[in-house]
Formats: C-alpha cells, structure tokens, sequence
C-alpha cells in the first residue's frame, strides 16, 4: 500500500502507531512503581536492576530471533504474538510478590514487545520510503506518549487504590489492543525470497556507526529507567512526584521526535546525533552531581530534547544503511544491540549505586557513551549526508 503524503501517512499509520504506544504505556508503567516494590516488597536495589535487565535481555533474544521473520512474511503472528504475551505478562504480575516469579513475567514481557516492534518498522519503511525519517520519529512519539501516560496512571493507581491495579489495568487494555489488531492491514511489502544471514549485516559500515550511536543512546536509557525512581526517592520525591518527572522527562520528546527524524533524513543521522547524545551525556554528568529534585527533573526536560533527535535519527541510520529485504532484521537487531547494552547497564546500575552512589554511575555512564560515539563518528562518513547510502551500495549484503 503506497503512501504518498504526510497527512495520508499519518491515517494510513495511525493505528500501527497506537498498538506501538500501547505497549510502551505498559513498558513505561512498570519503572515508577521501582521505588513501591523496594519499600512494599523488599526487593533490593540489586533485584530491581535485575528484574529490568531481564526484560532487556528477553528483548534482546527476540529481536535477534524473530525480526528476521518479518521480511519472510510473518508480520500478522509477530505483532498478534507480540501483544498476547504481553498481555499474559501483566496478568502474571498482578498476582506475584516473590521476584523470580516476578522476573519471569517481566522476560515474557520484553519478549512480547521485542517481537511486535521491528516487524511494525518494517511496514513504515516498506510502505513510504520519502517519509521513512519522520514516520519512525512519529511512532517513536507514540512510544514516548505511551510511556509519559503510563507511569501518570501507574502512579495514581498504585497510590489509591493498590499495587496490584497498573497491572490489570494494563492487562484490560492489551485485550482491547489485541481485538483490535484482527482489523488491522499487516503486510509489509515484498518479502525476502532467501534466508539471508543476519550476521552479514556487520559488513556495512555505515549501519554498525547507527549501531555505535544506538550503543551511546541505550546506555543512557539502561542507567536513567533503571535509577531514576530510587535516586528522587532518596531525595525525598513522592510515588506520584517521581511518575510525574517520568513523564515530564518524555513529554518534550512527543512533538520533537517526528521533527528530529525528519531532519536526520535531510541532513544525515551523523549531522545530527553526535550533538543530540553530548547534551544528553552532559545531562547524565548533572544527575550524579546535584542533589536537588526539581533541579534534576528541569534537566531531564532538556535531556529529553536531546533524545528527541537521537532516537529517530539512529533508527534512520539502520532503515538507510540496510537492504530492503533485511528492513526488519536490522531494525531487530539495532533494537537488540541497544537492548542487550541497556540490560547490562542495568545490572551494573543496581550495584554500582548500591554500593558507590550516583556520582560514580553517571560519570562511568557517561564514559561509556562518549567512546561508543566516537566509534560511531568514524564509521558515519557515508550517513553525513541526506539518504545515507543509495541501495545500489547495499546490495553485497544480501548476496
């Protein structure tokens, strides 16, 4: 189905936009609710990082194992697939305490949205190729949408009626999601003919420089979603305060993600990202230093602005550097990638605040992400500039 303008692109998308949000809404829910399950349940520090890092991980193995799939034509099992293990996951976590049970549930849950998003990319590149930039910046806004409403309702749930209600809630709207999807058109344009080896993607210079840069942009997902809730909460921020500063962190990103995609499709990805992910390490640096909660939250505004144009433009990056019959396959696997380094920054998080503070983790943080941007400046030259390769270049890949 050809797209032919912004405005029809934005009906035509609407709806794969929302079931992509919807997840995220329950992705965004769980990490306000961090602070509750350490006060409320015991968990430690150490098993909340745990408990995300899982969920990166089953990301990880799905996006690896399974995006493939969706340039063979398996886009309608993967998206249907996909919500209906997420929606068994929040079922699962209204009726647990105990963190293995807890663990598992929060693995189906990465594994239900690792395996809905790339086969959804694939339809936005596959169906309007021109607007590629601008409509993964927009189902990127609805991402970011779903998850500023998710902690807010997380927050007011948990803090009036239990702990237990964001997860049926959550449960209640999957369903919906999933009655609706039986409406939805899933094809996804000319499917790959041949098994094509994800692994020759990495022959592609340009696409490991978005894979560098989504390194740099992951490892400030992994520490911040990871950190956030217990760092206000030490400061003395409220359950419902610290959702709140979720949201507001995302909420900047909502109408700038389109437009940040847009301009990495006309400028290049590496005209824009080496300036978007400094803000954010700057940002990253303020968090370990200052003590004060509305001081951080203004901060986080401003390094929400900076993720704006990260986001869309690394996934520019791979839509433009890959074949169109492994569309899926490299957004599966920037999706991966930056999962699997956000899961271990996870992990690391949880220790390294337990036992050295704030200053040590944001300042490593931000080492790792200033390397991982370097790397990905010297292998960019070829997305420096509008359309990134031409598709004449790209096809040894596949050959």
């Amino acid at each position: 189905m050809a797209v032919s303008t912004s405005s029809s692109t934005a009906r035509t998308f609407w709806p794969y936009f929302v079931v992509t949000g919807s997840l995220s809404m329950g992705y965004g829910s769980l990490f306000t609710l961090l602070a509750e399950f350490r006060d409320k349940l015991g968990f430690s520090e150490t098993e909340l990082g745990f408990i995300i890092a899982v969920g990166f991980l089953a990301g990880f193995i799905a996006q690896v194992g399974l995006a493939r799939f969706a340039d063979r034509g398996y886009v309608w099992i993967l998206v249907h697939g996909g919500v209906l293990i997420a929606l068994l996951s929040m079922l699962s976590m209204a009726m647990t305490d105990e963190v293995w049970q807890f663990t598992a549930a929060r693995f189906f849950l990465g594994a239900g949205t690792g395996a809905t998003g790339p086969a959804i990319r694939r339809i936005l590149i596959t169906r309007d190729p021109p607007n590629m930039g601008k409509n993964l910046g927009t189902m990127g806004a609805f991402d970011i949408s779903g998850f500023v409403l998710g902690p807010v309702v997380a927050g007011l749930l948990a803090e009036f009626i239990n702990l237990r209600a964001p997860f049926l809630f959550m449960a209640g709207l999957y369903l919906m999601i999933y009655m609706w999807i039986f409406r939805l058109d899933l094809s996804a344009g000319v499917t790959a003919t041949t098994k094509i080896p994800v692994r020759r993607l990495f022959r592609i210079r340009p696409l490991n420089s978005g894979m560098l840069a989504g390194a740099a942009f992951f490892t400030t997902i992994g520490v911040f979603e990871t950190s956030w809730a217990v760092l206000l909460d030490d400061l003395g921020a409220s359950t419902l305060l610290i959702a709140l500063s979720i949201s507001l962190f995302a909420l900047p990103m909502i109408p700038l993600a389109p437009y940040g995609g847009k301009v990495a499709q006309q400028k290049g990805p590496m005209r824009v990202m080496p300036y978007s992910i400094m803000g954010a390490v700057v940002c990253m640096l303020v968090y370990g230093y200052v003590e004060f909660v509305w001081v951080l939250i203004a901060v986080s505004a401003a390094h929400a602005i900076f993720d704006a144009f990260t986001m869309p433009a690394g996934q520019l990056a791979i839509a433009i550097s890959a074949p169109t019959e492994q569309a899926a396959a490299a957004q599966g696997l920037f999706g991966a990638l930056g999962l699997i380094i956000a899961g271990i920054a996870a992990v690391a998080t949880g220790a390294i605040y337990e036992n050295w503070g704030a200053e040590a983790l944001f300042t490593g943080a931000s080492i790792v992400m200033v390397v991982a941007l370097a790397g990905a400046i010297a292998l960019g030259e070829e997305l420096m500039g509008p359309g990134g390769r031409s598709r004449r270049e790209q096809t040894p890949a596949s050959s």
